[in-house]
């Protein structure tokens, strides 16, 4: 027994200390988020010392991308992973657990310290909770989700500077990621264990309904005669000045059009126009949101009776 911890301890693999001014960092999943944290990391003078992919032949793609001289590794050379001082894993969310019980238990196997160490992972709806097998090896775990849609790596990287992001975990890994944000020249908010998948539903709603959203408007529009880039081009500048309008003044007070006004007769033109168009969910979805715009509406001091009068419409129609 003595031979074996002596040699366990001399595998021991001790990575250096968060006290350096950036930590070290391999980056677990090597999609759009990992790719574009990389070379954000990388401009900010972090050293990335590796990246993971399923295939090996991408992680070296995205390894060729930044500056420095990044490991690429694939998912079944775990235990080639170096100590890093920061694990970041942005795999797709339904396989994260897998993630870090694989890696704890790499850890386990080599004789890896992990004390001093943080891993974060990437997730909106997922608490640091996912991370347990590596927080019960000795790391400090939590959460950074980037609160922008990154759909191109390079320009990603980009949007990740000057970014919101949310964070949540464990004090000391909280603080790794406040120190990361602040880096890349963001703001990082608080949000709580439980908390995070009404979180993310939120984002999901300003970000991906958004854009559900507009498909709906731009099929009408293709209703009305209009190609489809036609109708993308005329509806932005609308959709920009909305978000223009909501950058300086409350939803109520940005709210304009039919449901701001109580223009009963209008929305019942909708309504007809829309009955007669078969739109896929067009006309259950304007009625939904025609609710909440009463809302908003009842919030500007739109008389009340008008507004009783509209939802009575919109839920006979």
């Amino acid at each position: 027994m003595p031979t074996e911890r002596r040699t366990k301890a001399k595998r021991n693999l001790k990575p250096s200390s968060f006290n350096q001014r950036k930590p070290t960092i391999s980056i677990i999943g090597a999609g759009r988020l990992g790719t574009a944290l990389a070379i954000a990391l990388t401009r900010r003078g972090y050293r990335v010392e590796a990246i993971m992919a399923r295939r090996l032949a991408h992680a070296r793609r995205v390894a060729a991308t930044l500056a420095a001289d990044a490991r690429a590794l694939s998912a079944t050379q775990l235990d080639s992973l170096p100590p890093s001082n920061l694990l970041l894993i942005t795999t797709p969310d339904d396989q994260i657990a897998l993630a870090a019980a694989r890696l704890a238990a790499s850890h386990e196997k080599r004789g890896i310290e992990a004390e001093g160490r943080a891993v974060l992972h990437c997730s909106g709806a997922l608490s640091s909770d996912v991370l347990s097998p590596l927080g019960s090896v000795g790391f400090r775990t939590g959460s950074m989700h980037p609160l922008i849609s990154i759909s191109d790596p390079l320009q990603g990287a980009e949007r990740l500077r000057g970014a919101f992001y949310a964070i949540e975990g464990g004090p000391a890994a909280v603080r790794v990621a406040q120190a990361i944000v602040r880096d890349l020249e963001g703001e990082s908010f608080s949000i709580k264990s439980r908390d995070k998948a009404l979180y993310h539903a939120a984002a999901v709603m300003a970000s991906g309904h958004m854009v559900a959203l507009f498909d709906i408007a731009m099929e009408m529009l293709k209703n009305c005669g209009l190609s489809q880039k036609r109708a993308q081009s005329v509806l932005l500048p609308l959709m920009k000045s909305m978000l223009a309008n909501l950058s300086v003044l409350d939803a109520a007070h940005a709210l304009t059009g039919t449901f701001a006004r109580a223009d009963t007769a209008t929305m019942l033109r909708h309504l007809d126009a829309l009955k007669g168009a078969s739109i896929g969910d067009a006309l259950e979805v304007y009625r939904l949101l025609g609710k909440r715009s009463l809302r908003l509406a009842e919030k500007l001091g739109v008389e009340r009776e008008a507004l009783n009068k509209i939802g009575s419409e919109l839920d006979e129609h």
